[in-house]
């Protein structure tokens, strides 16, 4: 999934932005860069060498996980696609800077009040819509 949306957002001109090491990262990483697309990894080490091969452009944080902060705001929309803690995280990073945030089979939030609906999160269920929904946000 992380793949193809990568390969489906490429051609449409986007950056990608990832924390730059294996997993879904790299298979974003992957399908992205095979579609001629530019991939920028926001890696957690001192280390350029820590990112995956499709990684056109890499910067070396030192800063571990509070990396995910560097990512989500360099981006304009989040995908989020799976995840474990580091995905939540950026997904909380994302919203408290008012990026969008397109989860594809990712974590549901819901809480009280005015967060209740989890606004600003749109869930979908396969690559095609993730993509078509990060498209539809940096179009508005």
């Amino acid at each position: 999934m992380a793949a193809e949306v990568g390969r489906r957002l490429a051609p449409a001109g986007i950056v990608l932005v990832c924390g730059g090491r294996g997993g879904v990262l790299e298979a974003a990483a992957r399908g992205a860069a095979e579609a001629g697309g530019i991939v920028i990894g926001i890696v957690p080490s001192d280390s350029v060498g820590d990112a995956n091969p499709h990684c056109t452009h890499v910067v070396a944080t030192g800063i571990g996980h509070a990396r995910n902060l560097a990512v989500v705001a360099s981006g304009e929309v989040v995908v989020a696609i799976g995840g474990e803690w580091g995905t939540l995280s950026e997904i909380g990073f994302a919203r408290r800077l008012g990026r969008e945030v397109i989860a594809l089979h990712s974590w549901q939030a819901r809480g009280a009040g005015t967060m209740a609906e989890a606004p600003g999160v749109t869930a979908v269920d396969s690559a095609a819509e993730a993509a078509d929904a990060a498209l539809a946000c940096l179009s508005r």
